[in-house]
């Protein structure tokens, strides 16, 4: 058969993608960028702006099914949700309908319906209302939090499950019932291929959730034992409603931020539902939460990297920031010319050296914090390269320092240490 499958870039799409081209179909992405596999057709679109329902018609001769897995998390710039989940699928749906595209397949979200108050429910249960509507045969599935190795969510939630401990916000139960990606494949690859052979029209709707509902932080601690951490519980902060909708607040005003409020009204509402009818069209038992992690070493490193690193950053700009405070003026400024005196700086190039060292300091650490991650490698090398000068000059013209009880030329060991980890870890692989 000949698929036009929109979202083909995204997690749930490249995975359906694969599995269509796997059985022998054929692909054609619809998107704004082709991708990097070379088997997939591809036909530009725009769900931002391909709002009418001519544009589509052109696009769809000849084809059989239509796979709609484009969605967007937190709408931005001209990506609204209004056009994105509602009105570019709209269109589609009705150029299918012109075009007698055979079946339809659109990837909605569970909690898509009456109840449906965040704009990304309401704007994706608006669309599907629409296909319902048409002279059309289809499926309109709604997943829950849906799982893969390769998902960004699932990294997310992988590094939560390694922390110290979880943070529950506010006091609602948040129930989520977790499903792994190769089901979710399965049951769209099952539903192309069924809805098509059985030529009958409707449009049908399909939940796409795993075996077990259970709160959101059992689901972490399940993870963490799926990852081999399951000798040590994890605990759970319980933090009030007003703090966890303060905190919402705010992750709103963060780009990128996974937190805002339609995300946290979306998790206290729950997201469950009967798994026995996607059992029933796999014809097997659905994946559970314990088996959903296949190499449980090496997801346990990446997952504690994701949130050791940047703390590692974050400790390094402290320490370079306050020894900027530090050297400008906390600590004696005379007794601060004097040891440069002693290293043999000229008295009267004291001034420039201690406030310019001090300003460096300054850049190093903020610099930490903000620097482009392409370009770090750069900064780490740079900071070990002075930290590494301080300690010769200071071993070499102030010896008592090597002796100090407090070791402060020691503790330069782990620093150097540290950055030099950094360094490697943000290496870019050797093929790119």
């Amino acid at each position: 058969m000949l698929v036009l499958l929109t979202g083909a870039t995204g997690f749930i799409g490249s995975h359906v993608a694969a599995a269509l081209l796997a059985r022998g179909h054929q692909v054609i992405a619809a998107g704004r960028h082709p991708g990097s596999n070379p088997r997939l057709g591809f036909v530009p679109a725009d769900f931002a702006h391909d709002t009418e329902k001519a544009v589509w018609v052109a696009r769809l001769k000849g084809v059989d099914v239509v796979v709609n897995a484009v969605g967007i998390f937190r709408a931005g710039g001209d990506a609204s949700f209004a056009a994105v989940h509602d009105a570019a699928p709209r269109a589609l749906f009705a150029a299918c309908a012109e075009a007698g595209v055979r079946y339809v397949v659109q990837v909605s979200a569970l909690g898509a319906d009456a109840g449906a108050r965040s704009a990304f429910h309401a704007s994706k249960k608006a669309a599907d209302d629409a296909l319902a509507a048409l002279p059309l045969a289809g499926c309109i599935v709604q997943p829950s939090l849906v799982y893969g190795a390769d998902g960004a969510s699932a990294r997310m939630f992988r590094m939560l499950a390694t922390m110290p401990l979880a943070v529950q916000l506010g006091s609602a139960q948040q129930m989520v019932q977790p499903v792994h990606i190769d089901d979710v494949t399965a049951a769209i690859l099952a539903l192309v291929e069924q809805g098509v052979a059985a030529h009958r029209g409707g449009v049908s709707r399909l939940a796409l959730v795993g075996p077990d509902a259970m709160p959101f932080v059992d689901y972490l601690r399940g993870l963490r034992l799926a990852m081999g951490l399951g000798r040590w519980r994890l605990p759970v902060l319980r933090l009030p409603d007003w703090m966890a909708r303060g905190l919402a607040a705010i992750g709103g005003m963060l780009p990128g931020s996974p937190l805002d409020r339609d995300a946290l009204d979306m998790l206290a509402r729950g997201n469950t539902d009967d798994a026995a009818p996607l059992a029933s069209l796999l014809g097997r038992p659905l994946r559970a939460v314990r088996n959903f992690i296949a190499q449980p070493g090496a997801a346990r490193i990446q997952a504690q990297l994701d949130w050791l690193v940047p703390l590692l950053r974050l400790s390094i700009a402290v320490v370079w920031i306050w020894t900027a405070i530090v050297s400008a003026g906390l600590y004696p400024v005379a007794d601060s010319y004097s040891l440069l005196t002693r290293t043999g700086v000229p008295q009267i190039l004291a001034p420039l050296m201690l406030y310019g060292a001090s300003a460096l300091d300054l850049a190093f650490g903020i610099a930490s914090l903000a620097w482009p991650r392409r370009s770090r490698r750069w900064l780490w090398l740079a900071q070990i390269a002075l930290i590494a000068f301080y300690s010769v000059v200071i071993a070499w013209r102030l010896p008592e320092f090597l002796l100090h009880p407090y070791g402060p030329i020691s503790k330069n060991l782990p620093m150097l240490a540290a950055l030099w980890m950094l360094y490697e870890l943000e290496k870019p692989p050797w093929n790119t």
